[in-house]
Formats: structure tokens, sequence, C-alpha cells
């Protein structure tokens, strides 16, 4: 399974809530294994507000927004997540509703990891599954420190 582009996509995301977990080119290849490739198309969901979901996603290529149905008028666009971004991260942790719409707004490749996988990985690979459990909860608590401070709901 080739993640070489996901991996310079995590390595040089420059986004305030990018996924910093120190993990190297080798180690990310050992974690390729727990990880599904998916590919969307323009306009395509990934995540629907109120849907329960285990999974979280580490965007490849494209783009993909971030948003609230239901909100005030001009207050629905959360986030434009870009190569590099990890999103649904709370999924790793909890059984919990999406907090947000995700839909691709151009053609998207996205690496998925759900909360199984994460565990198989604990088992076998518990440094690294370690590193980037630490990561997910350190975009998680970046995330809902700027929305707090906005006024806007947890992604």
């Amino acid at each position: 399974m080739d993640i070489t582009t996901l991996v310079q996509a995590v390595q040089t995301s420059k986004a305030g809530d990018a996924l910093r977990t120190g993990l190297g080119a080798q180690q990310w290849q050992t974690l390729a294994p727990y990880m599904t490739r998916h590919d969307l198309r323009a306009g395509e969901l990934l995540m629907r507000q109120g849907d329960v979901g285990r999974s979280a996603y580490f965007v490849e290529q494209g783009n993909l927004q971030v948003f609230v149905t239901g909100g005030p008028p001009g207050r629905q666009r959360i986030a434009v997540l870009q190569p590099g971004s990890l999103v649904g991260e709370p999924g790793l942790f909890a059984e919990v509703p999406r907090s947000a719409n995700v839909e691709a707004m151009t053609p998207c490749v996205v690496w998925g990891l759900n909360a199984s996988q994460l565990e198989r990985m604990c088992t076998s690979v518990p440094t690294l599954a370690l590193q980037l459990m630490r990561g997910a909860g350190a975009v998680m608590a970046t995330r809902m420190r700027a929305n707090i401070e906005r006024g806007m709901p947890l992604v």
C-alpha cells in the first residue's frame, strides 16, 4: 500500500490544527496496513452530522469542507481541510455522533482508520499507536479551543 503522498502531505501541512506526530516515512509505512484508502468525488459526503462514526480520515489530496446544518446563516462552514489534515478524530476515542458534515469540495483521496484497527495497532505497534493517538488528541484539543473561541460546535 503506497501512502507516500499522504506522508508528504502530513509532514508538510502548515495548518494550525495539523497532525504533528513526529512519525517518519518508515513508521507511516508500518501503519499503512491498518488504514483504508477512499476516493471521493466532488460533492460526496465523507461524514454526515448526527451519524455515529468510529473512523478518522487523513486527507492525502483534495479539499474538504466542514459545515453544520441548522445553524445561524453565515456560520455554517466551519473549515476547509487540505492535504495533510485529519478529520473525524473524536470517533477514534468514543462512539459519539458527528458534530458536522464533511464534504469533498474537489476529488479527494483520504485514508480511513477505524477504532478497531487502532486497537489492533495498539497491540501490534504500541509505540506508534501512542504517537498517533497523541497527535490526534492534540488536533482535537486545538480544534476544540478554536471552536469555543469562535462559538462554533466541536468537530
